[in-house]
């Protein structure tokens, strides 16, 4: 059962709270509901997708409450600073090169080594985000493909009995996901999303942007998709019936291939929302391993194709995608 938590000092801890508990609480904020969870724990980032029946992974926005905080975690450029003393808080999202000291994890950026980072406006998320002192990633607090809520009983329709939470914080004003501005590209900002902020004032501010040419050019960063992504440098061997001494065994389940020169299991009782938030773990770990002890392979046990083990698939696709140069497993 979610609770329904008024927006008051008390309803305002317990989400903070439960969020520090790696919980899930929906918050309105001036553009939509939000469905939060801990930013630096990759079990609360998992339950986001689990909960979203989001069958792919996709970087998540994490949220701060102030520009000092969010830049914390980024490395932020002149025009970034200028454009959050413009717009911050406010309905947009900056694209921006992953600080080395970053906490967020690897699930949060999709294995990017950029963010995409914002300051709400409201003084009710604002206070929540404060209290918490973490990053929060927010995706919309709605099932995936569905309509975005913009008040708390949409939230309701949509994940009662699936999350731990909602603050009814009313309304939300804009009722309109954010404006998200790359700033990492070469040359001129990229705009990935038309938001709450118009493209006339921003560009009073960074002058011409330019776009993606493709839904395909956007996709690393702004909610999508790359073919070849998070690669470890070792060639990756899908579903995998048994394993040599000479690779790595990226295994699932109580029943590990034998055999292996290295094994990480991405879940010993076959939990599949613990696989997920091991995942970028598990595959770093191999990897590195294999630089050391010379492993040919990193072999990968079957997964199953169920909620968010579609999701694991589809990283896993992506990470034994061809690469130039590389030799195949």
């Amino acid at each position: 059962m979610t609770k329904r938590l008024t927006a008051n000092q008390a309803g305002l801890e317990t989400a903070a709270h439960i969020l520090r508990q790696g919980g899930l609480v929906a918050f309105g904020t001036e553009t939509v509901y939000g469905l939060g969870g801990d930013a630096t724990q990759p079990e609360a980032v998992s339950r986001i997708f689990q909960a979203k029946n989001r069958p792919r992974f996709n970087p998540l926005i994490s949220h701060f409450p102030s520009a000092e905080a969010a830049f914390s975690q980024v490395i932020a450029s002149p025009l970034a600073h200028l454009l959050a003393e413009t717009f911050w808080p406010g309905p947009l999202t900056l694209i921006l090169p992953r600080a080395p000291g970053s906490t967020i994890s690897d699930l949060a950026a999709d294995g990017l080594s950029t963010l995409a980072v914002r300051v709400p406006r409201g003084e009710h998320v604002l206070s929540l985000l404060a209290l918490t002192g973490r990053p929060v990633a927010a995706p919309s607090a709605n099932r995936s493909g569905r309509i975005s809520p913009s008040a708390a009983e949409h939230v309701f329709d949509e994940l009662d009995g699936r999350i731990d939470a909602v603050l009814d914080t009313g309304p939300c004003a804009v009722g309109l996901e954010s404006t998200v501005l790359d700033l990492t590209a070469p040359g001129s900002p990229v705009l990935l999303r038309h938001g709450g902020i118009p493209a006339e004032a921003l560009e009073k501010i960074c002058g011409p942007f330019a776009f993606p040419q493709s839904e395909a050019d956007a996709a690393p960063l702004s909610p999508g998709r790359m073919l070849s992504h998070y690669a470890p440098a070792l060639p990756v061997r899908l579903n995998a019936t048994s394993v040599e001494k000479h690779e790595a065994l990226l295994a699932f389940g109580p029943a590990p291939l034998t055999g292996a020169g290295a094994v990480w299991n991405l879940s010993e009782t076959g939990n599949l929302e613990e696989a997920a938030a091991r995942l970028f773990q598990g595959l770093r770990y191999l990897d590195t391993l294999g630089a050391q002890h010379g492993f040919t392979a990193l072999a990968v046990q079957p997964v199953p194709a169920s909620g968010i083990g579609l999701a694991i698939q589809d990283r896993l696709r992506r990470a034994a995608a061809p690469r130039p140069g590389q030799p195949q497993a």
